[in-house]
């Protein structure tokens, strides 16, 4: 089975070398983040999905979550419980959340780094902290100081779960269609009667209290999104003294049989005149939904990361160890019976798509994630909002990206492995059907492109794309006399100037015929993608250059930094001028086509 060792080097070099944490210097959550303090907390995270994490996750898959029938729960394949108990123990549950309530008030960089190791080993289990951690945001930002007094304190610790409540039998997508209803109660409370389905840790053994987070409207609210509310709906009602009290009236009545994430309880869920709390004001539940839901996206593309991760340290000693056939310049290894297949080009090529992607991609995650620091804590406002631009147009980039990559990553591994990956003796096929939903849940990789085109790109006057292509092009005069660092300079310059000449393009279109923009959404959004990593191999590039110059330590680790940029540049980063064609292409190719003809 699949040994996967954490990448606390190359997040030693993020941290350490690559990402500015200057300007994050005087935040709240840097009072305890010294770089000793964040290494030894990746080192133990490290150990955790390493050890108890990573054992586990081929147990869930074969054995799954259970539901009785009798009394609607759902238990947990052997070693849940336990690893999530320890887990708790060790206070990870809390680790970026407010001290406050609990917490230990880490940064959202290093928390989206535990993210990824806890995705590579085991991402059904990450559903449940990380749902948690989702409805605990909601609370924390939008809930009343009652309510955050009632519910926090026991998520933050890991005793109670949360989740999210959106999709119904009859709409996914669609929130407007919604029927859930909220009848108001003399008390202030509601009642609350529906089903939701698709509902990730609905109902589980490991907690004593699931906090489920429900939209829907009230009997006399608009039609449509704007007529939603949220409602915090207890699996057990709290009593005044914190103390547990009777059941609600929350029922799961089905659990789903899926393709991959078997461990991770998807749900039917029913409410039947159960008692709901409303957070904030009425009509305004899905902005309130949103502030877990984009956090969710980003997670979502950790996760496609993390399993990416996984997928290419397996396929690595899989060539390392396989013996098939000869170099085609000859043999490399005469004293074996046939040489490893890593002297292969095309299984190098796989090997080199995989990492250039996956570091890429953790570079451009952690950068994101100091930008999401700076946007919620810093004092600021000016910087807070200018760090939000950047948030925000690449939340769906993230999201739609990184989760293709991991599809595209372990799909890699698993043909790597050949016969012997399609077999699940080497448990290399469960990372194929584990990370195919992630380009699903949390808003399809189309919807994510339709929400960059369609809005990221015109919001905000214009500033979402500045805060982005300030930095590249800063980059760019910098080192651009700089006669070593040229052939990573000048492909970034290069694709960042068709990015922008298309996203021109992109725009007059879409003032003639808005069709232009689902049309070129898929496309366009791989394109920004590929210029954001462009982006982040150049400024790793440089850093290791400079390194090597100045004879620092790690030669090798710096050389294969270089080695893995010149790929990208080279190989990877020229697919920007197809999907620029296939962009200008409009339309028409697609819907002037017959619908009879389909």
């Amino acid at each position: 089975m699949p040994q996967y060792k954490a990448p606390v080097d190359d997040f030693q070099f993020l941290y350490n070398e690559f990402l500015d944490l200057s300007a994050c210097a005087e935040l709240p959550t840097m009072a305890e983040a010294s770089p000793d303090v964040i290494e030894a907390v990746l080192t133990e995270a490290a150990k955790v999905a390493e050890s108890v994490l990573q054992p586990i996750n081929a147990i869930g898959d074969e054995v799954g979550c259970q539901l009785d029938e009798t009394t609607h729960e759902v238990r947990m394949p052997a070693g849940f419980a336990e690893a999530y108990r320890d887990y708790c123990e060790g206070g990870w549950t809390g680790l970026i959340a407010d001290p406050n309530y609990g917490g230990q008030g880490l940064p959202n960089f290093v928390g989206l780094a535990v993210s990824e190791m806890i995705n590579a080993t085991n991402p059904s289990f990450g559903a449940y902290p990380g749902l948690t951690l989702g409805a605990y945001e909601v609370i924390h930002h939008h809930g009343s100081e009652a309510q955050k007094a009632t519910y926090l304190p026991n998520m933050v610790n890991g005793q109670w779960g949360g989740t999210m409540n959106l999709t119904e039998p009859h709409c996914g997508t669609d929130l407007g269609l919604l029927r859930t209803r909220a009848d108001r109660q003399d008390d202030g409370s509601y009642r609350i009667t529906g089903k939701k389905i698709w509902i990730s840790a609905g109902e589980h053994d490991m907690v004593d209290n699931i906090i489920h987070l429900v939209l829907a409207r009230t009997p006399d609210a608009p039609s449509g999104t704007r007529g939603i509310s949220l409602f915090i709906v207890p699996k057990v009602l709290v009593n005044d003294d914190g103390s547990l009290g009777e059941r609600n009236g929350v029922t799961c009545v089905g659990l789903e049989k899926k393709m991959g994430i078997k461990a991770s309880a998807t749900c039917e869920m029913e409410y039947t005149n159960a008692v709901g709390y409303l957070i904030g004001e009425e009509q305004r539940g899905l902005s309130y939904m949103f502030t877990m839901m984009n956090a969710a996206r980003l997670v979502t593309g950790i996760q496609g990361l993390g399993m990416a991760s996984a997928a290419y340290q397996a396929a690595v000693t899989f060539a390392r160890e396989r013996l098939q056939g000869r170099s085609l310049d000859g043999a490399k290894y005469p004293d074996k019976a046939a040489d490893p297949i890593l002297v292969h080009p095309d299984v190098r090529k796989m090997l080199l798509i995989s990492r250039a992607s996956i570091e890429g991609a953790r570079a451009l995650g952690l950068y994101t994630g100091v930008q999401l620091e700076l946007e919620f804590h810093h004092p600021d406002e000016a910087v807070r909002r200018q760090a939000g631009y950047w948030v925000a147009l690449m939340t769906p980039i993230i999201k739609a990206y990184f989760t293709d990559m991991g599809s595209e990553v372990t799909n890699l591994g698993m043909q790597v492995h050949g016969g012997a990956g399609y077999v699940r003796d080497t448990g290399v096929e469960q990372f194929v059907r584990d990370v195919r939903i992630t380009q699903i849940y949390e808003g399809t990789n189309g919807v994510q492109a339709l929400d960059l085109v369609g809005r990221k790109l015109i919001a905000n006057q214009g500033e979402n794309l500045k805060a982005f292509f300030t930095p590249v092009m800063a980059l760019i005069a910098e080192h651009e006399q700089n006669e070593a660092s040229a052939e990573f300079i000048q492909p970034l310059k290069a694709a960042a100037q068709l990015l922008q000449d298309t996203t021109a393009w992109v725009y007059q279109q879409m003032s003639k015929n808005p069709l232009e923009a689902g049309a070129a959404g898929t496309d366009y959004l791989r394109l920004f993608a590929l210029t954001a990593m462009a982006f982040m191999w150049a400024k790793m590039a440089v850093i290791a250059q400079q390194q090597l110059a100045a004879g620092q330590g790690k030669a090798v680790f710096y050389q294969a930094k270089l080695d893995t940029a010149r790929f990208f540049m080279t190989r990877m980063l020229p697919e920007t001028d197809s999907l620029a064609q296939k962009v200008k292409a409009g339309a028409a190719p697609l819907m002037d086509f017959n619908d009879e003809a389909f």
